[in-house]
């Protein structure tokens, strides 16, 4: 099983001549340890498309030093990456499949294979405080990569440098900011590169590096001598939206792949995303590609919704409980419902990887990468974008318009979810459109935000108060007081009717924004 590791560090490329500065000035540093020398061989894997490293991920396996075995190093959020850890093995020539298991939603079926060889001369010096804890680490490398040929009949390239990496141990910020300053003043600079991997593949990610995100140019007021900047067309906003989409898809399947919290409702928020701006935009995008996409979109979020209903649902109720007066809680309520929340979470989990691990899946992720290579554009696309996304906007108002026309005469449950779907595909729709659109479109995206608590508030009491009679009737078979689970229940149908007396307290104030985004 694999050990997660936090690794919070800051790079510098130094020259042969940099001479270590004297650390012992460091605040809260009382001991600067002898030098220890390592040799580390590490063999980078990665598929021949280089996917991984383009998603900012290294898989290695690395011998010599103190932690040699494999090694998965997830993209950096704050400045701090996770690296996940598992024994070395018997296993050389390809990674196994325990360890490619995190990163399955980025390779797929794609096989893996040596795309690099690092061999490294470390010396390492720790920066210990009064009590002998080690503050950070200070590696000095002199390292040698040699990148492996693309294709047949190339040669391999050969790259070597030094660089100086500062790594917290059991510091805080300001030792590695300390320790940062002192090697600036000693001549180093900061990396050029962000990883060693990154910089031995320069020539071959600089290749496959996508194009650029393409975003309107600002608008200009109208003006004698002033020439009005071109506009972007439609079709290169499109694709921007769908490359940054597809990014948090892909984001969040390696939260799951880890156990990061939030993980599933960050894989349903992209899906269903993508989703929205596949249909709003079905004037830039030919719908017979993108329908069937739409399609597989849909059977993933369906696939992990019961996943993610329970967990909130759980999760509120417990909050509930632990806000009621001590004596309205008769009976094991409390205990009940933490035991519930744990089979449900790994009922969840084991739901949620099979999902994402599944054919179907992976095969929805190749048609996205392929939607945004190649996406099958129509003759509107070369439209300007401020036109077409005005259109989009309009036409999906109205959707929303219509929705709550039919939900205002209409007696089912089901009218206000539809409200609340079309809700949130105007919001996706929006967002992407306040790059170019500006103001107007983004004091939209606020009010529809606050719609969507509102009805999202209603919807999730669909959840809670079933759940609330199912475990009532367990409590109640059990021989235990069933009550507190009608007070529940009651509270929750409570939730539901104030929630939906609000949306139509703040419907009124969402059409003038609608109106303005026009």
């Amino acid at each position: 099983m694999a050990v997660a590791h936090l690794e919070i560090e800051q790079k510098f490329d130094v020259d042969e001549a940099f001479v270590l500065p004297d650390l012992s000035g460091v605040p809260g540093v009382t001991e600067v340890r002898e030098p220890v020398e390592h040799h580390l061989d590490a063999a980078y894997y990665d598929t021949a498309d280089l996917r991984l490293a383009r998603a900012r991920v290294t898989l290695r396996r690395r011998t010599g030093g103190t932690d040699a075995g494999w090694h998965v190093k997830l993209p950096a959020v704050a400045g701090a990456r996770r690296e996940l850890h598992s024994p070395a093995g018997r296993a050389a020539r390809t990674p196994p499949k325990a360890v490619l298991e995190p990163v399955l939603g980025i390779v797929r079926q794609t096989p893996a294979a040596q795309v690099a060889l690092l061999r490294t001369r470390r010396v390492v010096t720790e920066l210990v405080d009064a009590d002998g804890r080690v503050l950070a680490e200070v590696a000095d490398d002199h390292v040698t990569g040699t990148a492996a040929p693309a294709t047949p009949g190339e040669a391999a390239v050969v790259t070597t440098w030094r660089e100086v990496e500062v790594e917290l141990v059991d510091g805080d910020d300001a030792v590695l900011v300390a320790v940062a300053e002192a090697l600036l003043d000693a001549g180093a600079r900061p990396a050029d590169s962000p990883s060693k991997l990154s910089r031995v593949l320069a020539d071959r990610l600089s290749a496959l590096a996508p194009e650029p995100s393409v975003e309107a140019a600002p608008r200009r007021k109208k003006g004698k001598g002033k020439k009005r900047a071109p506009a972007a067309a439609a079709g290169d906003v499109v694709r921007a939206t769908l490359r940054s989409q597809v990014q948090a898809l892909s984001d969040a399947d390696l939260m799951v792949r880890t156990g990061q919290a939030d993980g599933v409702h960050q894989v349903r928020v992209a899906c269903r995303r993508l989703r929205s701006t596949l249909a709003a935009f079905r004037p830039v995008l030919d719908r017979t590609q993108t329908d069937p996409v739409r399609e597989e979109l849909a059977v993933v979020g369906a696939a992990l919704s019961p996943t993610r209903d329970a967990e909130v649902a759980l999760a509120h109720l417990r909050e509930l409980v632990a806000e009621q007066p001590v004596e309205l809680v008769l009976g094991p309520v409390a205990a009940r419902l933490q035991q519930a929340a744990i089979k449900d979470e790994q009922a969840g989990d084991v739901q949620a990887r099979k999902v994402l691990g599944g054919a179907a899946y992976l095969r929805l992720r190749d048609d996205l990468d392929a939607l945004v290579a190649e996406p099958p554009l129509t003759e509107a696309a070369g439209r300007p974008a401020d036109e077409v996304l005005r259109e989009v906007v309009a036409r999906t108002g109205r959707r929303l318009v219509q929705a709550v026309d039919l939900a205002r005469d209409s007696a089912s449950d089901e009218a206000l979810h539809d409200v609340r779907k079309a809700a949130k595909r105007l919001r996706y729709t929006a967002e992407a459109a306040v790059p170019v659109l500006g103001r107007p479109v983004a004091d939209l995206v606020t009010a529809l935000k606050g719609v969507q608590e509102v009805l999202g508030e209603r919807q999730d009491t669909f959840v809670t108060r079933p759940l609330c009679a199912q475990l009532g009737l367990q409590a109640f078979a059990a021989g235990e007081n069933a009550w507190t689970w009608g007070r529940l229940h009651a509270l929750e149908q409570a939730r539901s009717e104030r929630a939906e007396r609000e949306f139509w307290e703040r419907w009124p104030a969402l059409r003038p924004a609608l109106k303005a985004a026009k």
